[in-house]
């Protein structure tokens, strides 16, 4: 089937719970052959991956102490920074209707409106002039789907770097040596840029690019109660912070598609419980690890042999398991 309609909302709110639980309810609303496009800002938040640990990633206690607000989102990927100079958007479809390349041409399409040339790079940015002003993430959920992303404006990227805690081997592997000398605001290329404005030049390239004109949702559209409802699982500190683990032991490794962390819990030879922690781009293969690791006894050979029975989805979920697997065989246990 092909998208024929597309629709487009903006979010009244700043708060990270309710614009996520907003993104989750378009994400299982989302109608057959319908694309929504949906914008929102939070305000003074650290926004982490779904399978990331809160506490290496960012400086939890500064953020708070400082009246920042700590988000988990649904995707995979790593931790950003969201300000009010920042614009987040989401394109929502059914499995069978995405497509990439067309909602990042949408992004590239509005930049150039303004008279930026951008491209895509790696695995989930946009640059312009060879720095990022656009990280996204990517989730699926049965036949629905989203991805999602940032666009730099006016961030203070002074507090971005403050927070953060970002490794030296994730920077290493970029080839530079701090946060802030590999991204940029849209506003050093145009300083009269507003968000607003670049909202409206969003709205036109997503009409152009998918040909239709974009019925306007509100938010007073949505099942307030729903709405509700998810905005307290967001916010809750469960979801935030994930059960913290005792463990005895705690690998590390950074692969092309991100880094992995295991932290295991060890009784009578035996796994008890496993943390694994990663900024994946696909959180469900994550998320299926500790289940084939528990209860198995904690030896090399008999852990190789339980990741490679991790059931993978697609052909990126067994090259991760199969990544994981050939580095299990060479660690020291």
């Amino acid at each position: 089937m092909m998208i024929d309609k597309i629709a487009y909302i903006e979010s009244t709110e700043f708060c990270p719970y309710h614009n996520l639980a907003v993104e989750e309810y378009l994400l299982l609303k989302c109608q057959e052959q319908e694309c929504i496009l949906y914008l929102w800002q939070n305000q003074h938040t650290i926004v982490i991956g779904r399978n990331q640990n809160a506490w290496k990633e960012c400086l939890v206690s500064r953020l708070e102490e400082e009246g920042g607000q700590l988000a988990r989102r649904l995707s995979g990927g790593g931790a950003v920074y969201h300000d009010l100079g920042n614009l987040n958007f989401t394109f929502l479809v059914r499995k069978e209707n995405y497509n990439l390349e067309k909602q990042l041409q949408v992004i590239i399409e509005a930049v150039r409106k303004l008279g930026i040339k951008a491209e895509k790079s790696g695995r989930n940015d946009i640059l312009a002039d060879g720095k990022k002003f656009s990280g996204n993430a990517f989730y699926e959920q049965k036949q629905f789907c989203y991805h999602h992303g940032t666009l730099m404006v006016d961030v203070n990227i002074g507090e971005l770097s403050k927070y953060l805690t970002v490794s030296k081997d994730k920077l290493k592997s970029k080839g530079v040596d701090s946060v802030k000398s590999r991204v940029a605001n849209l506003k050093e290329f145009i300083p009269e840029l507003t968000v607003s404005r670049l909202k409206a030049v969003l709205r036109d390239a997503f009409e152009e690019v998918y040909g239709y004109e974009a019925a306007i949702l509100k938010e007073a559209d949505l099942d307030q109660k729903l709405v509700r409802e998810s905005t307290d699982k967001f916010g809750s500190k469960e979801w935030k912070y994930g059960k913290v683990l005792p463990f005895q032991f705690e690998l590390s490794q950074r692969f092309v598609w991100g880094a992995v962390t295991l932290q295991l819990q060890v009784e009578k030879g035996y796994l008890k419980q496993i943390g694994v922690y990663s900024d994946s781009m696909k959180p469900d293969i994550i998320l299926r690890i500790p289940q084939y690791l528990k209860g198995t006894v904690y030896d090399k050979t008999a852990l190789v042999s339980k990741f490679r029975q991790v059931e993978a989805a697609d052909e990126q979920e067994k090259h991760i398991i199969d990544d994981i697997a050939a580095w299990f065989e060479t660690v020291d246990l």
